[in-house]
């Protein structure tokens, strides 16, 4: 078939149609995909997709996205896969919703191997376009399935976790876990737990680190150093204790513009009117908030 198509001069868009089709057809069956991958059908379904870009309503452009779909359900394609620009190409496609769940099904597969995983990631604004994708709550599929590939990327490496915290993605996560669907909920909340760790990894480093320098402090040891009947110096004791409020102003400060921000985004998904919630509002629903509101 591939020979067909590349002997015309001028191919016959009803005869690419069709072998795009018999690849789909093909690549329905486990045995033929490895078959279907290494005979160089995927720069031609690529081409295929490239050249239909911009048409709507096209049945080969949905064929050549199924058959792209199976063929990287086998583990050793992806490789193959990786071998064209299909990664960067299905990211800068996803925003069409005709066809962003089914691009999203295939990066589900790319995302189950380690190369896979680094050609996301490496892709141009990879993350940002990610975490967009969250807040499309007009398309629950998608939510899922951009939560899914998130949530792998985030289990496995922890650049692509700071990679994602840039983006922006723990806001769009808060929204998710409260109007997304179960399985999306279920999704963000895993990914959440893990910058959750992260974080708290990061807390426990500095405060260690910070313990460390105060008991080396000149002052600390110095004999002139007033201390209580327990033995602990007082100026530790201060000192200790504008670090932890400090501390405490950090984290009620993060949670106010967590959920200020989370508040404007549903508030702009709901196409209400700007001036809907207040700003002064906002603050008087933040201002009680704790540190148990933090989602990492």
């Amino acid at each position: 078939m591939l020979k067909l198509i590349e002997s015309l001069n001028a191919p016959n868009p009803s005869v690419s149609d069709a072998i795009v089709a018999n690849f789909l057809g093909l690549s329905a069956l486990d045995s033929n995909k490895p078959i279907i991958g290494s005979s160089g059908a995927l720069p031609f379904l690529l081409k295929t997709l490239k050249i239909l870009g911009n048409i709507k309503g096209s049945q080969a452009k949905q064929d050549a996205l199924r058959a792209l779909y199976n063929i990287s359900i086998f583990p050793p394609n992806i490789s193959l896969v990786l071998e064209t620009d299909l990664v960067p190409y299905l990211m800068n496609s996803l925003g069409d919703m005709e066809v962003s769940e089914r691009i999203l099904s295939i990066l589900s597969n790319v995302v189950s191997t380690p190369e896979g995983r680094k050609a996301i990631s490496i892709a141009p604004d990879a993350f940002p376009i990610l975490v967009d994708v969250l807040n499309w709550t007009d398309s629950p599929g998608c939510q899922e399935k951009a939560s899914y590939i998130l949530m792998v990327m985030a289990h496995k490496a922890y650049g692509d976790r700071q990679a994602m915290i840039e983006a922006g993605i723990v806001s769009s996560l808060l929204e998710l876990t409260l109007l997304g669907s179960t399985l999306a909920q279920k999704r963000a909340s895993r990914i959440l737990e893990v910058l959750r760790v992260d974080k708290g990894k990061q807390v426990s480093e500095n405060f260690s680190g910070n313990t460390s320098a105060a008991v080396s402090a000149p002052i600390c040891g110095s004999s002139s150093s007033s201390t209580n009947p327990n033995g602990t110096s007082n100026d530790c004791l201060v000192e200790e204790e504008d670090m932890m409020s400090e501390e405490r102003k950090a984290v009620k400060q993060l949670v106010q513009q967590s959920l200020q921000n989370n508040m404007r985004r549903i508030v702009k998904r709901a196409n209400l009117p700007q001036d809907f919630v207040p700003s002064e509002h906002l603050k008087s629903l933040t201002a009680s908030s704790t540190s148990k509101s933090l989602p990492f």
